[in-house]
Formats: structure tokens, C-alpha cells, sequence
């Protein structure tokens, strides 16, 4: 159930520059941030914050980025993220196949030990309540760089913000990401849930 609607893009002029930035990533303005438009500067605080943790400029490839946003969205429960976190993937390029094994990552031949650990620590540090071990920080630490670290963990902290909104507001989902979830599936049933048109 859709808590809130998202309102139309133009009931707010001044936020076109952000929409656009969204436009610009995904294909269209997510519902969420449509919903979020009700407080403008809550628009432009977050298209910030999206910007530098996904900034295109980091060194955490940025297809990977989305799907330690997707591992994080899992763990908390957001199907809205999870959906968009998966077109995300697809669209900076993680394969299809490599999207379908994310939940079997420790295992996947498709994901190297590096990736593990990245994903490992991502799932953890979204569980509540939280679960870095000294030995999670440790296995991601010896992989990735201090720098690279605080960028994953951007991801995760941002996605914590975003599957609460989301979860909370009943966001609906779009046709793009519910397709690209839906195909991910193994056997192409995933459901959005409460997420689902009206």
C-alpha cells in the first residue's frame, strides 16, 4: 500500500537539476524521490548525497557499488531498493548472470574473494543490530583500501536511509526496476511486494 503518492515531477520546478541527475543514471526520476519532493531541501540534501557516494570518479567500481547498495537493501528488507539497486547493477554493466548469483556470492565463481568480503561486510553492517566483527573488518581490510572502505560503506549507510523511506512510505515501484528484479530471480518470481501498483 502506497502510503504517500509520488507526486508529478513538475509540482516542483526548482528540483529539475536533481531529477534530471536521475534521469540521468536510472532512465526516469525514482517514486521516492517524487514522494520525497513534499520537502525540497530533503530532495537536494539526498541528490547530494547520492552524488558523492556514487560518485562516477570513486575508485569502488560503480556497478559493484550498487550491488553492496543490493546486498544492504536485502538485509534490511527493501524490495524498492532491491529492485533498483539490481537496475543499477545492470545499468553500469554487472551481467545478467553475475546478478542472478549476488545471493550466492561466498560461492559464485562469478565474484572473487575481494568481491566477497566487500559484500560480506556490506550484509553486516546493515544487520541489526550490527554485525562488523573485528574479523569482517579485518577480511574486508585485507582486500580493500581505507579509502575504498569508507566508499562501500557510504553505500551502506545511504541505503540504510533509503529502505527506510521506502519500506515506510510504501513507495511504488517502477515497470524498469520490477523487470530487471524479476528477471535476477531464479525463477523470475520475485514480487514487490507491498511496493506493487495500486
Amino acid at each position: 500500500m502506497h502510503r504517500l503518492q509520488p507526486l508529478p515531477p513538475e509540482t516542483t520546478p526548482e528540483l529539475k537539476a536533481h531529477f534530471d541527475f536521475f534521469l540521468s543514471t536510472l532512465g526516469f526520476t525514482p517514486n521516492s524521490v517524487l514522494t520525497m519532493q513534499r520537502k525540497p531541501k530533503l530532495v537536494k540534501a539526498f541528490a547530494d548525497l547520492n552524488a558523492a557516494v556514487m560518485d562516477p570518479a570513486g575508485e569502488v567500481e560503480l556497478g559493484f557499488r550498487r550491488l553492496i547498495g543490493h546486498v544492504a537493501s536485502k538485509a534490511a528488507g527493501c524490495l524498492y531498493c532491491q529492485a533498483h539497486t539490481l537496475l543499477g547493477a545492470h545499468n553500469f554493466g554487472v551481467s545478467d548472470e553475475k546478478l542472478a548469483a549476488v545471493w550466492t556470492y561466498e560461492t559464485s565463481p562469478l565474484y572473487s574473494e575481494k568481491e566477497r568480503a566487500a559484500l560480506g561486510f556490506a550484509l553486516a553492517a546493515s544487520s541489526q543490530p550490527n554485525a562488523v566483527t573485528d574479523d569482517v573488518f579485518e577480511r574486508v581490510r585485507r582486500h580493500w583500501s581505507e579509502s575504498e572502505i569508507v566508499e562501500i560503506l557510504g553505500v551502506v549507510a545511504m541505503f540504510g536511509f533509503l529502505n527506510r523511506w521506502n519500506d515506510t512510505m510504501g513507495t511504488p515501484l517502477e515497470a524498469v526496476p520490477l523487470a530487471v528484479a524479476r528477471n535476477a530471480a531464479p525463477r523470475g518470481d520475485w514480487s514487490p511486494g507491498k511496493h506493487g501498483q495500486n
